[in-house]
């Protein structure tokens, strides 16, 4: 997550922050998420990336009432208020707020491709290759532990047993709903018209929904007389979707990714290191 300021020398560099800091130094996240570890098997996952990325239209709209320079702390800021929801989406007793988390976030102002993509599998661009357009998100690295260094919090866990005392004890998480709220926080904070087009319960029923579900949503899209909370509510419940990111365009809804503790993937052939950097 180092690889923009390694790489991209014209700019000034993008530094870690969280809630509590800014200018964090990268040794210091490394040594902070990877002390923060008690009682994890070697088989668990130690820490996750959370990826907030705005649509090309949201990022539109903030660069047009904050500046090109106000959109970047505006973004931060949302960063805090999304690792709230975070934090509370887990419903553990003493994790509320980020706070209670053990995290560091560092904006980025690009994307490349990877060979995932299908332009790579066609041979139309290169992995490593920059893509096009405003890519501007936030990545997110939070300790799988919390602050205490006590309680599990694992965004994979969806338990739903029978044992409900047991599944609110292991912390399950609802990533809809997160995804949800992530949603709503933006168009709350920075007062952004959504269209029904461009919300997230449009997108999951029109990928994920019954023929019934994407008709209804064109009926009440011809229609407009629901009011958008309505349509939030009563699509919210179809079906769970799978947290991942979705092809790029201009109208689709803000979208988070959830990826457990793998390194970022080598797109300049540099691994992680844990040593400190020499002359430090």
């Amino acid at each position: 997550m180092e690889k923009e300021n390694r790489f991209d020398k014209k700019n000034e560099p993008e530094h870690w922050f969280n809630g509590r800091q800014v200018n964090i130094d990268p040794y210091y996240v490394m040594q902070t998420i990877d002390h923060n570890i008690a009682k994890l098997g070697k088989a668990d996952s130690k820490f996750f990336l959370v990826n907030i990325s705005p649509s090309q239209k949201e990022l539109a709209f903030l660069r047009e009432q904050y500046g090109n320079d106000g959109v970047k702390d505006q973004l931060k800021g949302f960063a805090v208020r999304v690792m709230d929801a975070y934090a509370q989406n887990f419903k553990r007793e003493g994790v509320n707020s980020h706070e209670e988390l053990v995290w560091f976030a560092k904006l980025e102002n690009y994307r490349y491709y990877t060979y995932n993509d299908s332009e790579v599998k066609q041979g139309i661009k290169k992995r490593g290759d920059r893509k096009d357009g405003e890519q501007l998100h936030v990545q997110v690295i939070v300790s799988r532990k919390d602050r205490t260094n006590s309680i599990k919090l694992s965004p994979m866990n969806t338990s739903r047993g029978k044992n409900e005392e047991h599944s609110k004890k292991m912390g399950q998480f609802d990533r809809m709903a997160f995804k949800q709220s992530g949603e709503s926080l933006f168009d709350e904070l920075f007062d952004f018209d959504r269209q029904l087009k461009e919300t997230m319960a449009y997108a999951n029923s029109q990928k994920n929904g019954s023929m019934f579900e994407r008709l209804e949503m064109g009926r009440l899209e011809m229609e407009g007389t629901l009011p958008l909370d309505g349509v939030k509510e009563e699509i919210v419940n179809y079906k769970a979707i799978n947290i991942k990111k979705l092809d790029d365009n201009l109208s689709e809804p803000i979208h988070f990714k959830i990826t457990d503790d793998v390194d970022d993937e080598a797109v300049h052939g540099r691994n992680r290191h844990r040593h400190r950097p020499r002359g430090r």
